[in-house]
């Protein structure tokens, strides 16, 4: 009975769980576990998905409001100066925010691997609204001067985090067929990205906040997937060198050969700031390097270097994992909270570089099953991700890192934990590898030739 309990709804209950797989029930070796510890199936880890798109269904109502009223706007002739996009749930689901760029990546590689069209198609209906609501949004500007619109960004964007990874999932969804033609909005933002972004001598994008001159490494994510992306939409290797100098550039500067990590900041007026290894931010490098990696030529002299990083960066993260399966607040420092957008990309990373072949199965596959696993426990029955840390500065002291608060409303987990379920699909899914369990522990073996 708690088995079956267990295995209908692998979130939410707390430990001890039992290996299901297990044929001997009684085994006295077998122990007990914090976080399910068995195979997931492709059936499980897609009702896990469904419920997150569930809830970003109802969490993202892709409509105009007027802020001082929080009323639906209909008359898109007669612009309103109080009027911007409608943010929803928790009034953090704007519909052009970077997080919801991660959303759209992991709906469509959810409708990818699942064949479940309704992934894609909420990324068709949110792309529309944006499309439908850009003639507004100018004549509003026109109208009443661009500072007025809590969604100016979109218009004129004046940092990464406008533009970025919502320009990386607009080129993705169009090279998917998802949606409108929005290369009216891809255009300038790529523009912006590779000639107006403040960056270093270098490539390397950087930011005057906190302080001068810094560079963080969540920029990672908020810069270059969209310059890879160009490149693989346009087929002008301009847009992969840019894409590759930017990548080893930062992380020349932020990467940590003695622990295979990325500190999350660098200043350039402070060099002495020490590393704190907060989880997320290498999560974005982790799959800023997937990204990148996935379109770089195979020819291009900077893919043995990306690819290094990358299978150095996953080797410390796996040696990192928790005991439930998630990773910590801060990689290296145990007492901090374990933390759920930064396991997913993990979980996404490591299944993405087994299935790509740039890892073996054999010693990554079951970090990845057990980390999927644990990620899942923290999807609530109402499609809810819990336990993700919210928007978080470079600091120079631990304190901030360790008491950063966790929302269902950082949005930052919901595309993560869509990426992580998908590519855990492909992994099960995936013809060259066998998973066994033996001697209680899963073996994920390549299968040999015949």
């Amino acid at each position: 009975m708690f088995l079956a309990a267990a295995t209908a709804c692998l979130c939410r209950a707390d430990g001890p769980y039992r290996n299901r797989d297990n044929p001997d029930p009684s085994d006295p070796a077998e122990g007990t576990y914090p976080s399910p510890y068995q195979k997931p199936t492709v059936e499980e880890i897609t009702a896990d998905l469904v419920r997150v798109r569930g809830f970003l269904e109802r969490a993202m109502p892709a409509r105009i409001i007027d802020r001082k009223t929080h009323q639906p706007i209909t008359d898109l002739a007669s612009p309103v100066a109080t009027a911007a996009a409608d943010k929803g749930a928790g009034d953090a689901f704007g519909p052009l925010a970077y997080e919801v760029g991660v959303i759209h990546a992991g709906m469509l590689h959810a409708a990818e691997v699942t064949g479940d069209r309704k992934f894609a198609d909420f990324t068709a209906r949110q792309l529309r609204f944006i499309a439908d609501s850009l003639p507004y949004f100018r004549a509003q500007a026109a109208q009443f001067g661009s500072a007025t619109n809590s969604d100016r960004g979109i218009l004129a964007p004046t940092q990464l985090d406008d533009c970025g990874s919502m320009a990386a999932a607009m080129i993705w969804a169009r090279i998917a067929r998802v949606g409108p033609d929005l290369m009216p909005v891809i255009g300038p933002w790529t523009d912006y990205i590779a000639h107006r972004q403040f960056r270093l001598a270098d490539g390397s994008f950087a930011r005057h906040r906190p302080m001068p001159v810094s560079m963080w490494a969540d920029d990672f994510y908020m810069g270059v997937p969209a310059l890879a992306a160009m490149g693989r939409l346009t087929g002008d290797r301009t847009w992969y060198d840019d894409a590759a100098r930017a990548t080893l550039g930062m992380a020349a500067h932020l990467f940590r050969p003695q622990t295979g990590l990325f500190t999350h900041g660098w200043n350039a007026n402070a060099t002495d700031v020490p590393d704190f290894y907060w989880a997320r931010a290498n999560a974005w490098a982790t799959l800023t390097l997937c990204d990148v990696l996935d379109v770089l030529p195979a020819d291009h002299p900077a893919r043995p270097a990306v690819l290094k990083y990358l299978t150095t960066q996953l080797k410390a993260i796996g040696a990192l994992q928790a005991g439930n399966g998630r990773w910590h607040q801060l990689l290296d420092r145990n007492d901090s909270y374990l933390e759920t957008s930064a396991s997913a990309l993990f979980v996404y990373g490591v299944a993405h570089a087994i299935n790509q072949g740039w890892i073996g199965p054999v010693t990554y596959g079951d970090i990845a099953q057990a980390g999927w696993l644990s990620v899942a426990t923290q999807i609530n029955a109402r499609g809810e991700v819990e336990n993700t840390c919210v928007g978080t500065t470079f600091a120079g002291d631990a304190e901030y890192y360790y008491n950063r608060p966790v929302s269902i409303y950082a949005v930052h987990g919901y595309g993560p934990v869509l990426l992580a379920g998908a590519e855990m699909i492909r992994l099960l899914r995936n013809p060259a590898i066998d998973i066994e369990l033996k001697n209680r522990i899963y073996l994920y073996i390549p299968k040999t030739a015949p």
